[in-house]
């Protein structure tokens, strides 16, 4: 079965380290389905003394900014975009990009979204401002996409219920 979107989701640079109590994936720990790794207090405070620029949360003005970039980027590659949400802290979006691969559309969209922040002079010189990869799952169902849609929209804040493909 082909793929029909993917959910995309990516952090800002220092705001959900390894040790972090909410979990977090490595490269052994990164499978859906699989468990994260666990808090480590220890691991936290190593992943924050290796941090080069103090952790990066966008404020209302670059969110608007980055959900332009993205929603801009997407129409000029004809991607089609269900459902986008810019927080503070992460970007989560479901999105129809194939045949390109999901790797590559969140490092697309993170590159524009840091251009048009720039260009806004709203990240001054800092060099940091997305952890380095994504969570990228691929959706094979429309059920599966109409249910990443609705936890996109309705529940990310809430905390009760999980998208799984």
């Amino acid at each position: 079965m082909g793929v029909l979107a993917y959910f995309l989701t990516w952090t800002t640079y220092g705001t959900w380290l390894h040790g972090d109590a909410r979990g977090s994936v490595d490269d052994e720990h990164n499978l859906v389905g699989r468990d994260r790794l666990g808090p480590d207090e220890e691991r936290l405070v190593a992943s924050r003394r290796a941090m080069r620029e103090d952790a990066f949360l966008l404020d209302a003005r670059g969110r608007g900014v980055v959900e332009a970039a993205i929603m801009d980027h997407a129409d000029r590659r004809g991607w089609r975009v269900d459902a986008l949400a810019v927080r503070s802290n992460h970007v989560h979006i479901v999105v129809g990009a194939s045949p390109h691969s999901p790797e590559v559309v969140a490092g697309q969209f993170k590159a524009w979204g840091t251009r048009r922040l720039r260009k806004a002079g709203l990240i001054g010189d800092r060099t940091r401002l997305w952890t380095k990869m994504a969570s990228t799952r691929s959706i094979h169902t429309e059920a599966s996409r109409v249910a990443a849609v609705d936890y996109l929209l309705n529940f990310q804040d809430e905390g009760r219920r999980r998208f799984s493909e």
